[in-house]
């Protein structure tokens, strides 16, 4: 995949730690469900995983997608699902030596800078790599999807085309486009990038990032930004109309707009990211999520996830059928006319605890 193509109030939800993975932090409704009861059988041996996902429609979807046709093919492998997926949290389980989770949604950089130390070396048995888009496999991660932040609108905060925002320019121009601005803390979901982009920075010169200037440029609209600490809650700032113009991810977009809410995506630069799981150090069940996480890569559990979600398959040889609200935030999709800039996982597992940190402190600041 290329890495670039022409193609709620003031601050908001202050947060003091901001979440490492990918597809927002805390669940939608804080409930923890098994998938399918246990039972035992042939193929792949006999573990309950504890997976930790984003609750409501992102988790809902990796349950459908992937866990439900796993256990019926390895009838011995059940799930248990809890959310929310946090390092911080893998940390203190490793330390303690009680480790309890099997498999977690992580940034790929997260799993790489604490490969071995918080996260287990994968063995990956699934298709061949070449099927596979760039870096979909690390030492410590599996890549399941490529997902994609782009910019949008409330089509009823700015109804007159010639009059709304076209630009991620525009995203920081609160003079000319008032109303409130809405963004992850996430680092997979932009917040690094796209101030850069909208200060002048080229996507081919992005890396390495220049963290103090991307925020330097959020506090030109810090007060008119609500910064929340997950997708899911953006997901609900926007559906409530508490904002009016976002950085939110492909996941998020599709259930607003089945749900019948005007949206209209700016397809300028935007920015995209490989999401992965990986194995919490000193699991139990290690043999076993090494297997199923294996399993997510082949074509037709990657073209579930993309179907049901509007997510880019990991595998190049996925096949989804694609809703009219998924197509419509396919970041590779004919519709984007702009470039994206697809976030450099080598530089990110170098620095993405600094820049966590700096982040975080900033928006403590």
């Amino acid at each position: 995949m290329p890495r670039t193509k022409r193609a709620l109030g003031t601050l908001g939800v202050m947060v003091l730690a901001v979440s490492l993975a990918a597809c927002g932090g805390s669940s939608d409704d804080g409930a923890s469900a098994s998938s399918s009861s246990s039972s035992s059988g042939a193929g792949g041996g006999n573990a309950k995983l504890t997976f930790v996902g984003y609750g409501g429609d992102g988790q809902n979807a990796m349950i459908k997608s992937w866990q439900d046709p796993y256990t019926k093919a390895h009838p011995g492998v059940t799930f248990v699902n809890t959310s929310p997926p946090d390092v911080a949290q893998v940390k203190a389980q490793v330390q303690a030596d009680a480790v309890n989770w099997d498999v977690m949604a992580v940034a790929p950089a997260a799993a790489e800078q604490n490969c071995g130390t918080l996260f287990e070396p994968i063995k990956y048995t699934g298709v061949d790599k070449s099927d596979l888009v760039d870096d979909a496999i690390g030492k410590c991660y599996v890549g399941n999807w490529l997902l994609s932040t782009p910019m949008a609108y409330r089509t009823d905060a700015f109804p007159d085309p010639s009059k709304a925002p076209k630009t991620i320019e525009d995203f920081f121009d609160v003079k000319k486009f008032p109303g409130q601005r809405g963004a992850v803390t996430n680092l997979q979901n932009g917040i690094l990038e796209y101030p850069l982009l909208a200060d002048g920075v080229s996507p081919d010169k992005m890396y390495p990032l220049d963290v103090d200037r991307a925020l330097k440029k959020w506090d030109t609209i810090r007060k008119n930004t609500t910064f929340a600490p997950n997708v899911g809650a953006l997901q609900q700032a926007v559906g409530s109309k508490q904002v009016d113009m976002f950085l939110l991810s492909d996941s998020r977009l599709v259930p607003l707009i089945n749900s019948g809410m005007g949206i209209t995506i700016v397809w300028d630069k935007t920015v995209a990211s490989l999401n992965g799981t990986a194995i919490p150090k000193g699991s139990k069940n290690a043999a076993a999520a090494q297997q199923f996480l294996s399993s997510v890569t082949s074509p037709e559990p990657a073209a579930a996830i993309a179907e049901s979600v509007g997510v880019t398959p990991v595998n190049k040889n996925a096949k989804p059928n694609l809703s009219g609200a998924a197509a419509k935030v396919q970041v590779y999709g004919p519709d984007n006319k702009g470039e994206t800039v697809l976030q450099d996982i080598g530089w990110y597992s170098k620095n993405f605890n600094e820049a966590t940190t700096k982040l975080t402190n900033w928006l403590a600041g």
